[in-house]
This record gives structure tokens, sequence and C-alpha cells, in this order.
């Protein structure tokens, strides 16, 4: 995988496919090729897609030992996207990614073309009381260990030993004390921002999720069926038609954005 210096990280990231630019940011845990597998090769077919490793994943490193909060990973995405020359593009995060997503938002409306985010809402609760049960490293060496060694692969391989271990109660911990974003702060995200959530979701219940569609500029719901946190892989078909319905949908207003940006894409 390719790297950039941004934001004094080395920041891994792969690109397929050709097109607009999109970043995909994965959740917790996991990395974009992991989290998108299902999507990537039909928006591959529309987009040049961008998918970095969040600090402390895959092979962007970073010991959460130093800490771990949300706020630098909306400051890791700004600097990513300004190192790659990109100063306008679509972007879609799932989870830990589509909180980065929302604060970048919240920060750089300008900046985007579209937003889609899945599995977040902008409420703190029940997020962060199941996140601190389900991302306790004791609870899942004893309860579930094929995470366990799906993290000792995925993380530790490139993290060193131990790191997962360190990650998660930092994640969790973040999320109980993070500012969150406020009304007039989502009322401030401008691009045509696409929300989703499965019906059964234990982290962003779908009253939430439709609540921050409501709340931003100009924003739409899409309710998976039968499904939990984990959409992408569980309603795949579903989710990716709710996608390329939304895109195309949105076409005209992001070729406008795109043209209201400051400067060109480079890349």
């Amino acid at each position: 995988m390719p790297t950039i210096r941004a934001n004094d990280l080395e920041i891994a990231y792969d690109v397929v496919g050709a097109g607009p630019p999109l970043v995909m940011l994965h959740g917790a845990t996991s990395s974009g090729h992991a989290t998108f597998a299902a999507q990537i090769p039909s928006l591959a077919a529309a987009f040049r897609s961008y998918l970095p490793d969040a600090r402390g994943h895959g092979s962007t490193r970073w010991d959460a030992a130093d800490g771990f909060r949300a706020d630098w990973l909306v400051d890791d995405l700004a600097a990513f996207v300004d190192g790659l020359g990109l100063a306008s593009f679509h972007l879609m995060g799932y989870s830990m990614g589509a909180m980065t997503a929302l604060g970048f938002a919240a920060r750089a409306p300008e900046r985007l073309r579209t937003l889609v985010v899945v599995g977040i809402a902008a409420a703190r609760e029940p997020r962060a009381s199941v996140a601190r049960r389900s991302m306790d490293p004791t609870r899942i060496l004893r309860d579930d260990p094929a995470w366990a060694a799906d993290m000792d692969r995925m993380i530790d391989a490139t993290q060193g030993p131990g790191a997962w271990r360190r990650l998660l109660p930092a994640i969790a911990g973040d999320l109980a004390t993070a500012p969150t974003l406020s009304p007039v702060a989502l009322r401030g995200i401008t691009a045509p921002t696409l929300v989703v959530c499965g019906d059964r979701d234990p982290l962003t219940p779908v009253s939430q999720a439709s609540d921050l569609a409501r709340q931003v500029l100009n924003g739409r719901l899409f309710v998976a069926p039968d499904s939990g946190h984990d959409v992408l892989t569980t309603q795949p078909a579903l989710v990716l038609e709710a996608f390329r319905g939304f895109y195309q949908s949105t076409e005209t207003i992001a070729t406008v954005r795109a043209a209201a940006s400051p400067a060109v894409d480079t890349v």
C-alpha cells in the first residue's frame, strides 16, 4: 500500500477505480477493503476510491497508549485529502469512519460533493454504552475468540503485540467523553447526505438516524430491514442500490459543488 505523510503520520491507503474522487472511511478494528468489500467493485466503476487506514489500524502505525480521539481522526482526514490535492470530493464512512466523516463535513462543508454515513447518529447514547461493553478486551478474549484472532491478524500483525487490547478501550473511552456535534453544526453540513442504518442497529437506533437525516441541510434516510450494525455485510445488495440511487439523484448538484470548490483536484 502507498503511504502519504499527513498530520505527523504515515497514512497508508489504497486506491481503486476511476472517476470523481470518493474517500471511504472504515469502521473500528477494520480496514477499507474489509468494511466495504461488497460495495467496492460497483463503486470502483464510477469513482476513484481512496481507502485510508485510520491511525492504529492496518498499516497506519499509532499506539493507542498515546491516546485516541475522534477529533484527531478528523485532523488526519483533512491532512490526508490535502496531501493528495483533493480540494473537493465525495465522502463515505461507516461507524467510526462515519463519525469522522460527520466531523469533517461540519468543519469543511464546502469541500464535499456528497456525504454518505452508515451506522452513526449525533447522540452519544446508546453508542457509548454498547461500545464500552462490546470493546472490552477481557470479554472478547473470553467470549469471542474468533474476533480476537481477526484483530491479531488485522491489527497486531502491523501495529505490534497487544495493540488491539489498547486500541479498543481507547476508542470506547473517547466515545464516552468526546463532544457531540450541535444542531447548529449539523445544520451547517450542506452537501447532499445519505444516512444509512439497519432497523435493528443497537448502536444507532432508527429514530436517531432519522433525526440526523433531518438535522443536516439536505438529508435522506435509508433503513435496511433485518439488519443490525453490520448493515453493509448483511444487506449488501440493498445498500448498494441505495448508494446508486443517491449518487444518480445528486449528480447535478455534486458537479455544481465541485465547480465551486476553491481549487481543482490535482489527483
